[in-house]
């Protein structure tokens, strides 16, 4: 009798029109399986997700979905990004001070959208070639010199190294050096080949020895290449300038039990993305010849400091002011810290 209801409810199902219900863990015509067990660990399903590991309840097996995820896994690319960009540009007190008591759910978190920012904005820079290398012959000689002469480096390098190998040594400290020559040269063989041009800078006069005093010495010579080195060094490191920060916040607030160090991380984190993806629009006005508009821009980092200061901690107006004009003045002294900080890894040599 089993086996002939069986039948007849598949008959029925197709004859009638009724929709026959997929088995547990198989596919309907929705493109989701409607399985009763979580298909990551096994537990019995009591809701739209697990309770034991988190998985959504029902998997998907689409096109769509599946490009879904991927920028879903880039950027949360559903509610949270479109309650958190206009909350970090307009109230970006608010933003801070619901992120940091416990509304986390609802929003990107800080060094999420911070690592995205950051990719975003290098990404813009390179595409809209914000650093232009102009021809300038007088120049060319003078990378085509420490082309040859990094050359020569790394045949002597890779002599140490075939050295070090056979006498069964570590080449660890010379893997290094290699691949920041061979960096050099990539920079140097690509600025021959589309010319150069010397930067219109001010020479800095220096006697400061060690790595700092030869990034200054070498950024003299040829500011374009040191430019260039700074972006892809900056890009690396560019984490590093949330602990920079940090210190001179706990200075507008000393001693304070109210707000503590986990609130100024993420109050430098959010305003370093917001600032991150400022840069990104200033850089697609200046490409599209709208250099005007994106100068006016610097204008916009000190209220959004300011909003986010008397949001994120409940400040007045004269305290909201001050701590801005200290802040404004820090940002500058933090990035001049970042770019020595870079000097003296040796990732300018």
């Amino acid at each position: 009798m089993g086996e002939f209801e069986a039948i007849g409810d598949v008959v029925s199902g197709g004859m009638l029109g009724r929709a026959v219900e997929p088995r547990a863990g198989e596919v309907g015509a929705d493109g989701h399986t409607h399985e009763t067990e979580c298909l990551n660990c096994g537990t019995a399903l009591q809701g739209e997700f697990c309770h034991a590991c988190g998985q959504h309840g029902h998997v998907h097996r689409t096109l769509s979905a599946f490009f879904h995820d991927i920028l879903h896994g880039v950027l949360h690319f559903e509610g949270k990004t479109w309650r958190t960009l206009p909350l970090l540009a307009w109230r970006p007190g608010e933003l801070t001070r619901r992120y940091i008591d416990g509304e986390r759910a609802k929003f990107v978190s800080p060094m999420g959208l911070f690592l995205f920012s950051v990719f975003l904005m290098f990404a813009v820079i390179g595409f809209t070639n914000i650093v232009h290398f102009a021809e300038a012959p007088e120049v060319r000689s003078q990378i085509q010199a420490d082309v040859a002469k990094d050359e020569a480096k790394l045949k002597a390098l890779q002599a140490d190294r075939a050295a070090a190998k056979a006498a069964g040594k570590s080449t660890a400290a010379i893997d290094d050096r290699m691949a920041k020559v061979e960096e050099d040269l990539k920079v140097e063989r690509e600025m021959v080949k589309r010319g150069v041009v010397q930067g219109t800078v001010n020479k800095v006069s220096t006697d400061i020895p060690g790595p700092i005093g030869e990034a200054i010495r070498k950024a003299n010579a040829n500011p374009d290449l040191f430019l260039y080195k700074l972006k892809s060094s900056a890009y690396k490191w560019s984490w590093a300038l949330i602990p920079l920060s940090i210190p001179f916040m706990w200075l507008l607030f000393p001693f304070s039990r109210r707000f503590r160090l986990y609130d100024h991380t993420v109050f430098v984190t959010y305003s370093l993305c917001f600032m991150t993806l400022l840069a990104c629009v200033a850089a697609i006005f200046g490409a599209v010849g709208l250099g005007p508009v994106a100068g006016l821009m610097v204008l916009v980092p000190p209220v959004h400091i300011y909003r986010q200061l008397k949001g994120a901690y409940g400040l007045g107006r004269f305290g909201a002011l001050w701590r801005t004009a200290v802040l404004v003045v820090v940002g500058f002294a933090v990035l001049v810290g970042f770019i020595i900080l870079l000097a003296a890894l040796g990732l300018f040599e």
